[in-house]
């Protein structure tokens, strides 16, 4: 069964510590580079546990944690979202079991509004993931960039 936890501050190093590993996931679709102590910068991580309107959130499986999810109301393409799904990874081991697809669903039926998630086009999985997730929703694409898509819609 999927839960959701909040990420707090004491939380923090956890968060860090996978977020890093997802942000060397994404060197496949970015071209992102290391800093001198090995770590990706991701400017807004900080402000997750500075800014109320920023959540991030652990995903379980039962009592596994098997991924997370960081939200924001900042819009990618210029409307005004309610939510931004602005990273969201499943851990590899746990990917292909339906896990990404609930999780997705879960935290979408939690926070109800209008919605932006973006994927690069190349992820094939997130593509279909997102794709498949919201087509009954009607989303709105968007080209955010050559590489990326911008989904818009409404629970």
């Amino acid at each position: 069964m999927i839960k959701l936890k909040t990420v707090q501050s004491e939380d923090k190093e956890l968060l860090w510590n996978i977020h890093q590993k997802y942000l060397y996931e994404m060197t496949k679709y970015y071209n992102d580079g290391m800093d001198e102590k090995g770590n990706y910068h991701y400017r807004f991580f900080d402000a997750y546990f500075s800014e109320p309107e920023r959540i991030a959130l652990f995903i379980y499986n039962d009592e596994t944690l098997v991924g997370f999810a960081m939200l924001n109301p900042y819009s990618y393409v210029g409307k005004q979202p309610d939510h931004v799904l602005a990273e969201f990874t499943i851990f590899p081991m746990y990917r292909k079991k339906h896990i990404g697809r609930a999780a997705a669903e879960y935290i979408l039926e939690m926070f109800k509004g209008t919605w932006e998630i973006k994927y690069n086009n190349n992820n094939e999985g997130a593509a279909a993931l997102w794709t498949k997730i919201t087509e009954h929703h009607r989303p709105a694409k968007y080209r955010y960039s050559d590489d990326e898509t911008v989904l818009v819609f409404s629970i």
